[in-house]
């Protein structure tokens, strides 16, 4: 029987939690803007903070901590890992 994947926005982690980038659910223009970041699929991630009321979405790709928008993080589609 084949695993399902939990795929959720990156506003929905926890603080702390890793994960594989899935999918990232918008037009062309937020693709390569994450892109150029190093938010790409397949990059793992780690949600290091984020800020109460939409705030950024501070996240660690590799050695590299990024500040994320909440409008362009809630497009980041993220299977968490247990």
């Amino acid at each position: 029987m084949k695993e399902e994947k939990t795929l959720i926005p990156l506003t929905r982690m926890s603080s702390g939690d890793s994960g594989i980038v899935a999918g990232i659910h918008g037009g062309h223009g937020a693709a390569r803007r994450l892109e150029a970041l190093g938010l790409r699929i397949g990059a793992k991630i780690t949600k290091i903070s984020d800020q109460f009321l939409r705030g950024p979405v501070t996240v660690k790709v590799g050695q590299t901590s990024l500040a994320i928008g909440y409008g362009l993080a809630q497009k980041v589609m993220v299977e968490i890992q247990k």
